[in-house]
């Protein structure tokens, strides 16, 4: 894929294939002199959004060294991003629902406190990812609230038709809640018999999303008494979503280039 006449596009995988390593040395063999990192993260995490970074950019420095590089920052509350997390989700609405599910990847606590620049603002009370802080801007709890809050006010939708929850935590340290499948046990009993859930940490539906959420997922919902229950699809290949990577990429093209990344020189 290419945007205009002087960019190209290409597609590289944290754990699998093409590489990044694979990607980057393409990349220096068409002579590429400048490189925008997307990482198709939503929000700040340090086991996703960050170690993808680090390692771009530790593989753009050793094979392209001097080029400058740049990275897209987590776009959770980006109007561009809500409006077509937004508009993919419109359809099921019309359906009729009793309420939203937002479902997240969950984290361990242990992640979010350790990147808080500050050491002391997140869970240090209930409310700390509410209002304005500079730990917001490396907090996923935050920024899952966030995506939530300005998706629900672009679709109209009032407090009580929706609700979080976190899926996929692992035994051991406590992660963050409430969990997505003790919400879906739950949820029948309190009336809530027609379900829709989305998964916004995800751009592109996958082994989670099409497994643990649309099947297990509602095999607990269902269990429980539910009735209805729908899994909206992520954004994939939606033409909101697609429009809006093409913008970001258009502005950074059109911006001055940033300095050449140099923290990961070798030796």
């Amino acid at each position: 894929m290419e945007i205009g006449e002087s960019a190209q596009v290409a597609l590289a995988m944290r754990y699998g294939q093409p590489s990044v390593a694979q990607v980057v040395a393409e990349l220096r063999q068409v002579g590429a002199t400048r490189v925008l990192i997307v990482p198709l993260y939503p929000h700040y995490a340090m086991s996703s959004y960050e170690t993808v970074t680090v390692l771009a950019e530790k593989m753009l420095a050793e094979q392209l060294p001097g080029v400058p590089v740049d990275v897209l920052p987590p776009f959770y509350k980006h109007p561009g991003y809500v409006a077509a997390l937004a508009e993919s989700m419109r359809p099921e609405l019309g359906k009729g629902f009793d309420k939203i599910l937002f479902s997240y990847h969950g984290l361990p606590y242990r992640h979010l406190r350790k990147s808080d620049p500050s050491h002391a603002h997140c869970l240090s009370r209930a409310d700390c990812c509410d209002g304005c802080h500079p730990a917001h801007q490396t907090c996923y709890r935050h920024q899952c609230l966030r995506t939530t809050e300005l998706v629900a006010e672009k679709l109209g939708l009032r407090r009580e038709q929706y609700e979080n929850s976190f899926q996929s935590r692992l035994a051991g340290d406590p992660w963050l809640t409430p969990y997505t499948d003790y919400r879906l046990r739950d949820l029948p009993k309190e009336g809530v018999k027609r379900l829709l859930v989305a998964c916004p940490a995800f751009v592109s539906d996958c082994l989670e999303t099409l497994e643990e959420i649309a099947m297990r997922g509602k095999e607990i919902f269902m269990e429980a008494g539910g009735t209805e229950y729908t899994l909206i699809p992520c954004l994939n290949e939606h033409p909101a979503w697609i429009g809006f990577l093409r913008d970001e990429i258009r502005a950074w093209l059109d911006a001055k280039p940033p300095r050449p990344l140099d923290k990961w020189k070798k030796g």
